[in-house]
């Protein structure tokens, strides 16, 4: 089920939320809790029920290898553990990749298996694989299994993220806090939803066809014309951005309607001063994960620069391979790999003072920020396209070297791009100007780490507007979800959220 949906907003959520209140109202903990889960099970297999008892088995398995780490802290229960997650991913989400690349290299005619891919396998199977290493580490507290099996499928954060650690969600789904400040809990939750459905609905979606017309026409023709290029690698770069920020702010919402609070997992990535300030911003709970649980059991830096660079690169390879079965998405992890490498060591010289700053800071800083967001929206055209030549003829196009493709056909696509560009120039000054949604509610604590967030953050250039729960910003926020609830009714088709592919 798709937050934005019409059937998510009618007749899931009012009934889901009904039921809570009123558990809560008789204080029944573990009442509330089975409710969550059974709600969250309905929530997933809305889609298509046949995998229901993957991800049921999936949980059941899981919680089993945790009980037994907890009694005998063997190390071959925990890599069994991980080769049975890693051996759901490999089936039912690479297999015809690997069997397809098979066949190429030797010959063969082996047959795809054709297997539909399970929503969220790759967000369910990496939070239980960081379970199971906690359990081994001695990290985890006492956990039944409900408040297990809550921790994996809590529908907030199941589909797409964020991928949530044990230690931030289950000691939270207690009684307490399901209880505490319901009234604010309501204001913000909603405030949340609200800007993030406007966000995916009628932002991302409506720039969404200026790019699907581009990558399109990359695929089925010689070449793209270069302000056409341009028009569907911005298109998407905004696309992409409020599709997977307003599925965020949607999450933190929800839960938050619950009283939980989920982790940061979107910060304003394009305002990057550096590739390794975007991939603290970026899904950062993916960004963890990889730090922690591959980055660093591979050495990290600790064995030298030539050492700490081959890992950055398998770490990135293996990102951009989790994104998606295809040599497209390798191949933007390896950019993203070869860029932090560069990011890495330029800082590095720059702190031996071998590259001396020439540059006022503000405009150093200026031209940092263009220098990452250009690496970034190139990157990006091989994370869309559905081939590496659909990706060049995009890139071609860009720098004016496309000399080979049908002029009138982009004249046909689109008529006049000034109202296109206009769009884009309006979709920027939200992105660089206003406050993110974190930001934005900040005075009512929307997330978990709320006062590391802070510390870390670049105060300037974000406008001093902050919301409160008062009659006024309820009537604004009500006009968004009122204006995105209407265009939900306006669209021809669903279109679910990005990264609900991955």
């Amino acid at each position: 089920m798709v937050f934005s949906s019409l059937e998510f907003i009618y007749l899931f959520l009012p009934p889901v939320l009904l039921g809570y209140l009123i558990l809560r109202h008789y204080r029944w903990e573990n009442g509330i809790i089975w409710w969550l889960i059974l709600a969250s099970l309905v929530f997933y297999g809305w889609w298509t029920p046949i995998y229901l008892p993957l991800l049921l088995g999936s949980v059941v398995v899981n919680y089993g290898f945790h009980r037994v780490l907890r009694a005998v802290k063997d190390k071959f229960i925990l890599v069994s553990g991980i080769v049975f997650n890693l051996g759901l991913i490999a089936v039912f989400k690479y297999a015809d990749f690997f069997i397809g690349n098979a066949n190429l290299i030797a010959g063969a005619d082996i047959p795809l298996l054709h297997l539909v891919l399970p929503l969220a396998i790759s967000f369910f199977t990496f939070q239980q694989i960081s379970f199971l290493i906690d359990t081994w580490k001695g990290e985890v507290t006492e956990c039944d299994f409900p408040r297990y099996m809550l921790f994996v499928v809590f529908f907030p954060q199941l589909i797409a993220g964020p991928i949530v650690m044990q230690k931030e969600t289950i000691p939270q789904f207690k009684l307490p806090v399901f209880r505490n400040k319901l009234v604010l809990n309501l204001a913000v939750g909603s405030t949340l939803f609200a800007i993030g459905l406007f966000k995916k609905i009628v932002l991302a979606d409506g720039i969404a066809p200026y790019a699907n017309s581009v990558f399109n026409m990359a695929e089925t023709t010689s070449g793209v014309p270069f302000e056409a290029a341009w028009i569907g690698a911005l298109a998407y770069t905004f696309q992409l951005y409020f599709d997977f920020s307003g599925y965020c702010d949607m999450a933190l919402g929800l839960a938050r309607l619950f009283g939980i609070r989920l982790p940061v997992n979107f910060n304003s990535p394009y305002k990057a001063t550096s590739i390794s300030d975007f991939w603290r911003r970026w899904h950062i709970t993916l960004s963890h994960f990889l730090r922690d649980y591959l980055y660093i059991p591979l050495g990290g830096n600790r064995s030298g620069p030539v050492r700490r660079y081959s890992n950055l690169m398998i770490t990135m390879l293996l990102g951009g391979l989790w994104h998606g079965a295809s040599w497209t998405f390798v191949f933007w992890g390896g950019l993203h790999g070869a860029y932090l490498a560069i990011n890495h060591g330029w800082s590095a010289l720059v702190s031996a003072g071998y590259i001396p700053s020439i540059l006022p800071k503000p405009v150093g800083n200026v031209l940092s920020r263009g220098i990452t967001l250009l690496a970034v929206v190139v990157a990006w055209v091989y994370f869309r396209a559905e081939s590496f030549e659909g990706a060049n003829n995009i890139i071609l196009g860009m720098t004016g070297l496309s000399t080979v493709y049908e002029p009138k056909l982009w004249d046909v696509m689109i008529t006049g791009t000034a109202p296109v560009w206009a769009a884009m120039i309006c979709l920027a000054a939200i992105v660089f100007l206003l406050p993110n949604s974190i930001e934005f509610t900040e005075n009512y604590n929307p997330i978990l780490g709320l006062k590391k967030f802070m510390s870390q953050r670049h105060s300037d250039g974000f406008l001093p507007v902050r919301w409160k729960p008062t009659a006024g910003w309820a009537a604004a926020v009500s006009v968004l979800f009122g204006v995105a609830l209407i265009q939900t009714y306006r669209l021809a088709e669903l279109t679910e959220f990005i990264y609900f592919n991955f």
